[in-house]
């Protein structure tokens, strides 16, 4: 349910949805919905701090479809219900919550 799930997140954001299932490839797509840069994929290769941007990462996915930190914790703590919500249910994809806001001066 998991790789379903996730396909029809990735699908939302714009992105294949078949991306899910290729190792590597699939963090780099979710790089692009959250707006973060390519490299951080290094980061989810060195141990302890790959739990610490994994973490940010899934908040930035919430916050990408209009979700708050408590809806990350659900994500974290409890996948199985929470990723099925965020990709069946009415979430919309609001953009890449990473990415800084353009200043206007």
């Amino acid at each position: 349910i998991s790789i379903i799930a996730q396909w029809k997140i990735y699908e939302k954001a714009g992105k294949p949805g078949w991306a899910v299932l290729i190792p590597f490839y699939n963090i780099i797509v979710l790089l692009e919905i959250v707006g973060k840069p390519i490299w951080w994929i290094f980061l989810f290769l060195i141990p302890l701090v790959n739990i610490v941007f994994g973490i940010w990462t899934t908040n930035l996915l919430s916050k990408s479809f209009g979700k708050d930190e408590a809806f990350t914790i659900g994500l974290i703590l409890l996948g199985f219900v929470f990723y099925p919500i965020l990709g069946f249910g009415s979430a919309k994809y609001m953009g890449p919550a990473g990415q800084q806001p353009e200043l206007n001066g």
